[in-house]
This record gives C-alpha cells, sequence and structure tokens, in this order.
C-alpha cells in the first residue's frame, strides 16, 4: 500500500487543477452571459452606475488563483486525513446511498450558509477587516471574477469549512463535488453585478428566502449589511439586512418587462424616461470604468 503522503502529493496536482478549473469555468461562462445577453436587457438590469476597470479585473483574476492554490492545499490535507481515517469521505453508495447523498449536501449547504455568514460578520470587525477581508472589498464593483478575490486569511477560513463539517458529518465523494460546483457558481452569479433573478426570488415570493445579486451587490456598496451566501434567513434573524433591498431588487427586476412592455405606437415622450443603467450600455467587463474615487474601507466597530 502507497505511503499517504505519496498519495496526496501526487493528487496535488489534480486538486490544483479542479479547484481552479471550476472558477475560471464559472467566473468564463458567467461573463459569456452577460456579454451575449447585453444589449438584450441585461444593460438595464446593471445594479451599479460604476464599471469595473480592466485594473480591477485583472487584480481579481490574480487574486483568485491565489486563493485556488491554498484551496488546493486545504483540499489535499483533506485527502490525507481521509486517508488516515480522521473523517470519512464514501467512495461507493455500499455505506451510504442516493438519499444520504441528497440529505447530507442539503446539510452541508445550510451549514454552509451559517459558517459564511458569522465568519463574513466577524472579518467586519474593525479589528479583524484589514487583516482578513479589505482584499476583497477592494472590488467595490464586483464581476464574475470579483468571486475567490481573498487575501490568505480569509482564503484559509474559507476552506476550512470543508474539513471541520467533513469531522462531524461523512460525505460521498459526489456530495462534495456538487457542493464545490454549487458553491462556485452561486458565488459567481451573487458577484455578477447584474440583477439576473425573476421576480420569484424577490422577498415575499415563493423563492424568496434565497439571496440573490441585488442582495450581495449591496454589501459591496455598503459593506454594513448583507453577510449571508445562499440564504436571507441570518440577515434576517439578526437583522443585517440592508433595509433598502426589497425596493431595489424590485425595481431592478420590473426594468425588463417595463422596457418590453413599452409598444411601438407609444407616443413620444409618454416612456419612462431612460434610467442610468438603460443610458450606460457599455459591457460591465469592458474595463472602461468611470475615474475612480477613494476606496472606501468598510468595517463594523
Amino acid at each position: 500500500m502507497r505511503d499517504p503522503i505519496d498519495v496526496v502529493v501526487s493528487a496535488l496536482p489534480a486538486i490544483w487543477m479542479m479547484d481552479t478549473g471550476r472558477y475560471l469555468v464559472a467566473a468564463t461562462l458567467m461573463s459569456i452571459v452577460l456579454a451575449v445577453f447585453w444589449r438584450a436587457g441585461l444593460a438595464e438590469r446593471k445594479l451599479q452606475a460604476r464599471h469595473a476597470t480592466a485594473g480591477d479585473i485583472r487584480r481579481e483574476i490574480l487574486l483568485s488563483l491565489r486563493t485556488c492554490l491554498v484551496f488546493s492545499l486545504v483540499g489535499a490535507a483533506v485527502v490525507f486525513a481521509a486517508l488516515q481515517g480522521w473523517l470519512t469521505i464514501y467512495w461507493s453508495f455500499k455505506k451510504a446511498g442516493p438519499v444520504y447523498l441528497v440529505l447530507s449536501l442539503a446539510l452541508m449547504l445550510v451549514a454552509h450558509d451559517a459558517w459564511f455568514y458569522w465568519t463574513h460578520r466577524a472579518m467586519h470587525h474593525r479589528h479583524l477587516f484589514r487583516l482578513f477581508h479589505h482584499t476583497h472589498h477592494l472590488s467595490r464593483t464586483p464581476t464574475p471574477w470579483t468571486a475567490y478575490s481573498f487575501s490568505v486569511p480569509e482564503a484559509l477560513v474559507q476552506a476550512a469549512f470543508v474539513p471541520l463539517f467533513l469531522l462531524l458529518v461523512p460525505m460521498h465523494e459526489v456530495g462534495l463535488a456538487l457542493f464545490l460546483g454549487i458553491q462556485i457558481v452561486l458565488n459567481v452569479i451573487g458577484h455578477s453585478g447584474v440583477q439576473i433573478h425573476p421576480a420569484a426570488f424577490g422577498p415575499g415570493h415563493w423563492l424568496g428566502w434565497a439571496t440573490t445579486t441585488t442582495h450581495h451587490d449591496l454589501h459591496h456598496e455598503t459593506g454594513r449589511s448583507n453577510y449571508g451566501l445562499y440564504f436571507r434567513w441570518w440577515d434576517k434573524l439578526m437583522g443585517t439586512e440592508h433595509p433598502d433591498y426589497r425596493r431595489k431588487f424590485e425595481a431592478f427586476a420590473a426594468r425588463r418587462t417595463a422596457r418590453t412592455s413599452i409598444g411601438p405606437d407609444v407616443p413620444a415622450g409618454s416612456a419612462p424616461s431612460p434610467s442610468r443603467s438603460s443610458i450606460a450600455i457599455r459591457h460591465p467587463l469592458s474595463g472602461g470604468g468611470e475615474p475612480r474615487s477613494e476606496q472606501k474601507s468598510y468595517s463594523l466597530s
């Protein structure tokens, strides 16, 4: 039997490729969606007047690639711990079937949302913000490439969830893969800067318990609210949801509907005056952003 350390070392390149690949694929696909559908209506749903610059995007990609390396090293440690029997990963369905896979995946997502909320909120404390979270908030106008733009300490905090969860709850390898896929897809959507969620995701609707791009974009804009990742539960319970979230979501979700409802026979001047987002047709990833104002450092006292 091979030495566990040899197994981990030989597996590290593959782990790095998977971590880096899922980030690059998800961010690239989201960027393509924005580019393809920009003039078809997404331009009207851009959440901020400011556009990310080429320098912003370059910084986000480089920092995210560094985060992928941190995630890969933690992933290699997880493999080593599993080989040592310190935590359990099921490699087949013999011990636990598909029902366990679904239930454990759901539990992992709920637990991760709680982990993210409380660690995220803690990193906004004035004594922790600059070390842990300031790097991520350099992206005042998020893009799909912002998803993993972390400092090394924050990357370690985010990566620590998986081994800690596995110490308590065994997971299928398929469940882990699904979790990592869901996490990066929702992360990239949340940082896309464009309200792509339909009205059903709005507060008071049947999917209103989920976060949206508007929800997280308000966090980057203000820095003092909306700490949740997948769900609004903790923000609602702890009173940390931005008071303008409902109004802003409903306003942007209605823009495409309002535009398409204006027929060709509407008299000139009777249509609503164009908003700042419908005037700014330039694609948000074009790199030609407005002059950048002084970067704010948001933290909680």
